[in-house]
């Protein structure tokens, strides 16, 4: 798997990092976005370019998808001169996109009919860690061919958890994207009360960071908050698309969510304030606005970096269960 020829659609903030892993690992890699910027920058570094989706599908083994929502995948895999139509047997579909369950198993179906395999492969852990190699990476499809890929998970990812049939990697992504989109209203609300109050910010940070109030999201984004970029590489449009996924499986399954459904009236206020491509964490303006304030530190980090070395990749088991035989 390792020497096998890799394509990869979707050089954004994730994608471009998640890319980065392979052509520093030096892999037969071909690029393809619909910024040629980014795709020439690739290029100089060694990647190949497709003219189209169909023509890298068929020039590779292993076609990654990485993409802002599932429209966008759609049309890659469908639209004139798509990826599927490239697709042929023994050939592997990674999406690797937070997206819908039910779309990611209808392409997959479609994949299959051409006599190839498909997982969703969605990752988790920031675009730090992205580019590093030390993401966690969520995977689901059959076991041989999560086996097939698994070399290749290890280099784009650290943790990487088989999480059953496909479409499971999906649903269990977007819940941690909720989950971490609770955590980050959550704290937008704390760190403007205690300004209100008059408290030392960094003095705050550093009290919840070491107290049973910490989180992954305090110890990243809450670092930008303070540092007053908010840039966590992620906007109030995607926070909207993940929140709103997560949302339809619970009506679906009719949890009577609380939560949630106000966390994603919180996000889309937001984004009719400020844009919906304004950065997540400047959700926090709602409450400096309403109390006249700027919640601010001093030192800290207008991005946040991944400075460990790249972990060995591995397959996570969950708790109770045998790993697999190979």
């Amino acid at each position: 798997m390792i020497s096998t020829r890799i394509g990869f659609i979707g050089l954004g903030n994730v994608g471009s990092s998640l890319a980065g892993n392979l052509l520093r690992n030096g892999l037969d890699l071909t690029v393809r976005d619909l910024n040629e910027g980014v795709v020439s920058e690739f290029v100089s570094r060694g990647a190949k370019r497709a003219a189209s989706p169909r023509q890298m599908a068929e020039q590779v083994d292993v076609l990654i998808t990485c993409l802002p929502s599932p429209a966008a995948t759609a049309a890659v895999m469908e639209g004139a001169d798509g990826a599927l139509a490239g697709l042929a047997p023994g050939k592997v579909w990674l999406e690797m996109s937070t997206t819908d369950e039910d779309e990611v198993r209808r392409l997959a179906r479609l994949v299959e009919e051409r006599g190839a395999h498909a997982m969703d492969c969605p990752v988790s852990g920031g675009c730090h860690r992205a580019a590093t190699g030390n993401i966690s990476i969520f995977a689901g499809g059959t076991r041989a061919t999560f086996e097939r890929v698994l070399p290749l998970l290890k280099i784009l990812g650290c943790r990487i958890l088989h999480t059953g049939p496909l479409g499971s990697a999906s649903v269990l992504k977007v819940m941690t994207n909720y989950l971490c989109t609770v955590h980050l209203v959550a704290l937008a609300e704390a760190l403007t009360t205690m300004k209100a109050v008059g408290m030392d910010m960094n003095t705050v940070y550093e009290a919840i960071r070491i107290s049973s109030g910490n989180s992954f999201v305090h110890e990243t984004e809450s670092q930008v908050i303070l540092n007053g970029s908010r840039d966590i590489s992620f906007t109030m449009d995607l926070v909207i698309k993940d929140v709103g996924l997560f949302d339809e499986i619970a009506r679906e399954h009719r949890v009577p969510l609380e939560l949630s459904p106000l966390v994603l009236g919180i996000f889309e206020d937001g984004a009719k304030r400020y844009g919906p491509r304004e950065l997540s964490d400047n959700i926090i303006r709602r409450l400096e606005d309403a109390c006249s304030v700027r919640v601010l530190g001093s030192g800290f980090p207008a991005k946040i970096v991944d400075d460990s070395p790249k972990e060995p990749g591995h397959e996570v088991v969950p708790r109770g269960r045998e790993r697999p035989a190979a």
